[in-house]
């Protein structure tokens, strides 16, 4: 089990509830193929390489399917835990419902942690992820964040900060002022959190946007407005956190991981 020498636990959250419209397949976007195996094995065996303790995926679109395939696509299937989001209404409800597999302990001391990552990254390491979760727990950070620089940032949410430097908010592209889009530096969808804290912000997420849904990205600038410390790490490498939303992100995606291959 991963605590380190403090004590400290992390547990993981994948968000693998997505129908995936733009794939234009039968197939649920999690269980899309990437050299021969399913895109969110990739994602889960990533986190098998951190021992955490435990790892809940949020399943939903052909949630039994998703559950199945992974289960067997993965040498950490036997301990994957599944929970279902019966209406995909956006990550932050995902989240909660995952939080309500744990037990209240969770959430009434200091040593929980929560990651969480989307179930469309293929490309993510382990080595990555242990890099954010070792800054995560040296800072002491409510929430710390892992971003990237794009030249083209089409489609994901920008990390916006403050005069200081330090991370104030996330942005969703849709709700992105002109002025917003222009920034470089985004937002990949894989967080730390402290538990406890995590489970605060998400009461007070609304659904006020341009898609109605309940961002999980939210909860950065509601931990920031309580005086919370929120962080960000920017990944080395671009290319591990290429999400997969179409056909082509897919091929793309695929090619690279056999350049890594070809590589070792």
């Amino acid at each position: 089990m991963n605590r380190d020498p403090h004590g400290r636990r992390m547990n993981a959250i994948v968000l693998a509830a997505g129908k995936g419209s733009r794939m234009r397949s039968t197939l649920p976007k999690p269980l899309q193929p990437v050299n021969e195996r399913p895109m969110v094995s990739y994602v889960v065996d990533a986190i098998a390489g951190l021992g955490v303790e435990r790892t809940i995926v949020v399943v939903g679109h052909q949630g039994s399917l998703v559950r199945d395939t992974l289960t067997q696509a993965t040498n950490a299937g036997e301990s994957l835990e599944f929970v279902e989001q019966e209406i995909q209404n956006g990550t932050a409800e995902a989240v909660r419902i995952a939080l309500d597999a744990f037990d209240q302990e969770e959430f009434e001391t200091d040593d929980g942690n929560m990651m969480v990552l989307p179930a469309d990254m293929p490309l993510l390491t382990t080595a990555t992820l242990a890099h954010l979760q070792e800054h995560h727990f040296n800072s002491g950070a409510a929430a710390t964040l892992l971003t990237a620089e794009f030249r083209d940032a089409a489609g994901y949410g920008r990390i916006v900060r403050n005069q200081s430097g330090q991370v104030d908010r996330v942005v969703e592209h849709a709700d992105a002022s002109r002025e917003e889009l222009n920034i470089s530096e985004v937002n990949t969808s894989v967080y730390c959190f402290r538990s406890k804290m995590l489970l605060t912000a998400l009461q007070d997420v609304r659904s006020e946007n341009s898609q109605n849904e309940y961002y999980l990205t939210d909860v950065i600038e509601l931990l920031n407005t309580k005086g919370n410390t929120v962080r960000a790490v920017t990944v080395d490498d671009p290319d591990e956190v290429r999400g997969v939303n179409d056909s082509k992100q897919l091929a793309e995606c695929e090619s690279l991981l056999m350049d890594r291959s070809d590589a070792k």
